[in-house]
């Protein structure tokens, strides 16, 4: 049973603290890692400054019971899986410490509702009402776009994750269904199960050729042109690689969150141009004034969105 009032929450992991900071960042115990200066410009203060208390859920945790029990939190806020290993996580927590644990759906088909039912466990229901209304209006301006676009004109995309570019996420994983949602084909496939993220080789890489690369790797981004194998790869030579922007959080994932939302319309704008017809940088600065609370300047606008084609 929850308290009838929140005022200290902590997050148990990434996912967890978009979620938080978005929604009652008044309420944040601490952060799973302490934010990077980089990652500061992008936040509003105080919450930037708050503690590191830890990572208690998925891999690298971090934190003890005692430690957890010790920050005097009113609630556990998790966002993510549900699968049987994270309820058995949050149910042996509770059990264990008596602080309420809730774990919310992250898939990114189910942020309405979740965002929902998270600003009413946390008596934000005013501020879940506008932060869920932006939501359904990203998914309903998707289904507006792709309504005008033929399946057989929807891009092939492959993601390329860290320095090599080699590590991606199978069809249907939570690291790739924003991809997905934008009604591109992802063409990793095979590689070791729906929802993993698994390497890839160059050679599958070649014999998929990918018409867009979307990579959040900003060493693989500036050198992929003239990485040995690279050139075979029809995104590269046609110059349509894209960095995906990843401040203070990834557009695409890292963590897979809200902060996939402003994502989508980046997307959105790479995918079909002329049929999205986005103002970018309009959307950019309404996103992070709504969501993150801050007012994003010209330079930082450029620096955001300076992800061009490679």
């Amino acid at each position: 049973m929850l308290p009838a009032r929140i005022e200290r929450v902590f997050v148990a992991g990434p996912p967890a603290s978009v979620l938080a900071y978005t929604l009652v960042r008044d309420a944040m115990v601490g952060w799973v890692r302490t934010p990077s200066s980089a990652e500061k410009e992008f936040l509003a203060a105080p919450a930037r400054n708050l503690p590191e208390t830890g990572r208690l859920t998925g891999r690298g945790d971090t934190v003890s019971l005692e430690r957890l029990v010790a920050t005097k939190p009113d609630m556990v806020l998790d966002f993510g899986s549900t699968s049987d290993t994270f309820v058995s996580l949050a149910n042996r927590v509770q059990e264990q410490t008596g602080i309420p644990y809730a774990l919310i759906d992250g898939r990114f088909a189910a942020t309405t509702a979740s965002l929902k039912l998270a600003a009413e466990m946390l008596g934000r229901i005013e501020r879940g009402a506008a932060l869920a209304a932006y939501a359904d209006a990203a998914f309903v301006q998707v289904q507006g776009v792709l309504a005008r676009v033929p399946a057989d004109k929807r891009p092939r995309v492959y993601l390329a994750r860290g320095p090599e570019g080699l590590e991606t996420g199978s069809r249907g994983s939570i690291n790739t269904e924003i991809i997905e949602r934008a009604g591109a084909v992802n063409v990793a496939q095979g590689l070791g199960g729906s929802g993993n993220i698994s390497n890839a080789s160059l050679e599958q890489i070649i014999a998929w050729q990918p018409d867009i690369v979307v990579t959040l790797d900003r060493g693989f981004f500036n050198g992929v042109a003239t990485k040995p194998g690279w050139d075979q790869v029809r995104a590269v030579t046609d110059k349509r690689v894209y960095l995906a922007p990843t401040l203070p959080w990834g557009w695409i994932d890292a963590p897979p969150s809200l902060n996939r939302l402003i994502g989508l319309r980046w997307l959105l704008s790479i995918f079909y141009p002329a049929e999205a017809n986005l103002d970018l940088k309009a959307e950019t600065r309404k996103f992070y004034d709504l969501f993150y609370g801050v007012s994003v300047t010209d330079d930082q606008l450029a620096r955001l969105l300076g992800g061009t084609a490679n």
